[in-house]
C-alpha cells in the first residue's frame, strides 16, 4: 500500500512542478518561449491542464476548481467506502452460512486464517 502512496506522491510532485514551470513561462511570456510552453502543455498532464482551462472558459472561478475537485474526490471516496462496507457485510454473512453447511471445513478455514481456533 505504501508503494501506491509513494507513486501518487511522486506523480503529484511532478504535476505541481510542471504547473510551477508553466506559471513561470506564462507570467514572463515572450514569443521565444512559445515552444517551451507548447512542450509543457503537450506532456502527460495535458488533460488536467485542459480541464482547468475549460473550467475557466466556462466563466467559473479558478480558485474554486480545487475545492470542487476535492468535493468530487470526497464523494467518490464515500461511494467506495460504502462498497467496501457492503463487501465486508457480505463476507460475514457468507462465512456464517458456509459455517452452517460446512462446519468442519469452515473451522479449518478459520484456523488457517487465524480467526477462531477449531473446537
Amino acid at each position: 500500500m505504501s508503494e501506491k502512496f509513494d507513486s501518487l506522491e511522486e506523480h503529484l510532485e511532478k504535476f505541481v512542478e510542471n504547473i510551477r514551470q508553466l506559471g513561470i513561462i506564462v507570467s514572463d511570456f515572450q514569443p521565444s518561449s512559445q515552444a517551451g510552453l507548447n512542450q509543457k502543455l503537450n506532456k502527460k498532464n495535458q488533460s488536467s491542464i485542459c480541464s482547468i482551462f475549460r473550467y475557466i472558459d466556462q466563466g467559473r472561478n479558478p480558485q474554486l476548481y480545487t475545492k470542487e475537485c476535492l468535493e468530487r474526490a470526497l464523494a467518490k471516496n464515500e461511494q467506495v467506502k460504502g462498497k467496501i462496507d457492503t463487501m465486508k457485510k457480505f463476507k460475514s454473512l457468507l462465512i456464517q452460512e458456509l459455517t452452517k453447511v460446512f462446519p468442519e471445513d469452515m473451522a479449518k478455514y478459520k484456523a488457517i486464517r487465524g480467526e477462531d481456533p477449531p473446537p
